[in-house]
Formats: C-alpha cells, structure tokens, sequence
C-alpha cells in the first residue's frame, strides 16, 4: 500500500532531521542571533565599516540557516497532518500532493545534512580559489579555462559573488592560472574538498591526429581570513613586482604596470592581483591573499600536514588527481577519494556539482570518525 510506504519514509526523514537538529543546534543559532542584533543596534556600529559588514554577513548566514530548519520543521508537521488525514479517509489527490511534498522535503534535509558537515573553524569564510595549468600544453591550458568556467557557474547557481584577482591567458587557448575569490556564508567549507589535481581525458581538438589526451589543472582553496588572526610578515622576506595587467576580451587590462605580484621568499609561496585599478589596492589585496595562504601553510606544517596542503600541487601530473574527467571513449566524472561517480559530464561542467561536494564531505566526517 503507497500509504505505508509514504509514512515509512517520512518517519526515515523525520529520524534524519532529528539528528541533524542536534548537530546544527538551533538553539545556538537563536542565542547567536539576538546577540548580533544587539551589536548591530548600537549607536556606532557603522564607525568601522568593514567589521560592520562582516557582522551583517554572519548575521544574514545565520538567519538564513535558523529559517532553513524552522521550513523543514513546519513542512515535516504539515505533511504529518496529511498523512493522520489520509489515514482517516482515502484520497488519490492527497495522497499525491503528500508524495510531491515528502519529495521536495526530503531534498532540503539533504541539504540540511551538507551544512551541518560544515563545523571546520574556517568553513564560513570566503574562499580564494587558484586553478593552475599542469602538464599537458595547450590542451591542460584549455583544460584549466573549462574548470573554471565549470566554478562560475557553480557559484553564479548557489548565490555567491565571485571578484576574479587574477587572469593569465595562454598565448594559444585556455589559461595558464586564475585566482578568484568566492564570496558567502560557507563558500570555503563548501569548496576546500575541491583542492587538488583535476585529469581530463578527451579527443584534444588542438590535435589534427584526433588523438586522444590527458592533462591536468591544479586546484587550490584556502579560507579568506580577516584581521582577526596575526601574520608576521617581515619586508625582507618579499620580492614584489609589478606588472601591466593582462586579461580575456579586454577585462582587467590596464595601460599601467598596476599589477602586483609578491613572492614569499622563504616558502616561495607567489600571490598575484590584478583586479584593482590602482597598484596600491592591488598590493594591499596581494599581501591579504599572501597573509591568509601563509597562515594555512603554518597551521598545516604545525599538523604535519604540509603533504595535503601542498604534495598534490607539486606534481600536477599522472597519478596525483583527485578527480577524473573523461569524456572519451566514455563519458564519466569520478571522484577517486569518495568513488562518487556520474555519467553526466556536461552537467558537471555546466557547475552541477553538488552531489561532488557532498560526497566528499560525508566522506571527510567518516574519515575524520575513523581517526
């Protein structure tokens, strides 16, 4: 009987938002909430602009999670009331309505269930996001460009701001780098699982042989932080140089050396900016991005960790990805840490890469249990 079947699932939907409601705890949220509307309610609150927006953020994140629980919550109590109704007196169009609603429902506890695998200390922040052509030539160059086309888009669907910092085009096709700053509540926590070695294999359509190629594009994400964490950085540890700005169609070009780019001798860790118009902004935006990639790289080396920061970007060759593209002599995208697989390539290059995101961080909490 679909009656039984519909109160089977509800109860398994029910049962799985009871427990995400004890990780994501609502009532922290509330707390949280009524503590940011007082700050936001004093008198000086605007004084220092940038803290102000950043306390609006969070308390726009926040208030979009508490009112994402409050809907699941009231659509789980509405349907209840369908399924006490249909039980009482049989109705095909009830019946109906109630399996269209436990199918939307059961969409939002699943993305509820994401979200609350999103405790990480940074997971909230802004992510600075560098994709940087591998071994391959033209075609990883090219490779590079579709990847990050495949981001935009991701981002665009998903509500996030996207501010490109730096754009360097092959000579040929495609891009030898970009780095790009994703801006919105948990945009890091959402994208850190996307660090690492991305292979394509293809027909290259720069080969008049119609050979088929592999190359590959290193993916790079780091959270954005504030001012609220403390990195030295001593003068004499950096070389900068500047340079004219260069981009795709005429964006982000410039007529002066107003690009900067600053290597951290020491570590050789590279930042580049080319997005402001000044060379004063773009060496301030340079030394934020080079303070935030020096902090990740000491709380790794802290851990013993430097290999997973690092050891898959050393090497963007065969043998080191994380996740395979191919679209011939068959058509599939498969995650190698999580065995998360899907034959529908160009979904995923057109940003549909959602159920990659979330496998790979249900497959991170169970790692994180094991250990």
């Amino acid at each position: 009987m679909i009656l039984d079947t519909l109160k089977e699932k509800y109860n398994e939907l029910y049962e799985t938002f009871e427990n995400i409601k004890e990780i994501l705890k609502p009532e922290e949220f509330e707390e949280e909430l009524k503590k940011l509307d007082e700050e936001m309610g004093k008198p000086d609150f605007w004084n220092d602009t940038k803290r102000a927006q950043e306390i609006s953020a969070r308390r726009n994140a926040v208030a979009n999670k508490l009112q994402e629980i409050k809907d699941v919550e009231k659509r789980l109590n509405d349907i209840k009331e369908y399924l006490e109704i249909l039980e009482l007196e049989y109705d095909q169009e009830t019946e109906k309505e109630i399996e269209k609603e436990i199918k939307i429902l059961e969409k939002e506890i699943n993305r509820l269930e994401t979200a609350s695998l999103l405790s990480g200390e940074y997971d909230q922040k802004n992510a600075i996001v560098t994709l940087q052509a591998g071994s391959g030539g033209v075609e990883a160059c090219d490779w590079t460009e579709m990847l990050l086309r495949m981001y935009l888009r991701w981002a665009e669907k998903n509500g996030f701001q996207i501010e490109m910092v730096d754009y360097q085009p092959d000579d040929v096709a495609g891009i030898k780098s970009a780095t790009f700053i994703v801006k919105g509540p948990y945009a890091y926590g959402y994208l850190k699982g996307e660090q690492g070695v991305h292979r394509l294999v293809r027909i290259s359509p720069f080969d008049a042989n119609k050979r088929r190629h592999t190359s590959f594009s290193a993916v790079s994400v780091i959270p954005e932080i504030g001012d609220e964490v403390k990195v030295e950085i001593k003068d004499e540890d950096l070389r900068i140089d500047t340079f004219r700005a260069s981009g795709a169609g005429g964006q982000h070009v410039n007529t002066t050396d107003s690009a900067v780019r600053i290597v951290h001798i020491p570590t050789g860790i590279t930042v580049t900016c080319q997005s402001e118009r000044s060379q004063i902004q773009n060496r301030a935006k340079a030394m934020q991005m080079l303070k935030a990639k020096l902090y990740q790289y000491e709380l790794e080396k802290q851990k013993e960790k430097q290999k997973e920061l690092e050891g898959e970007k050393k090497d963007i060759t065969w043998g080191s990805q994380i996740r395979s593209y191919v679209f011939q002599p068959y058509q599939m995208v498969k995650d190698l840490r999580t065995g998360y697989e899907t034959g529908n390539i160009q979904a995923v290059m057109d940003g549909e890469i959602d159920e990659l995101i979330e496998s790979y961080l249900k497959w991170n909490a169970s790692q994180k249990q094991q250990n």
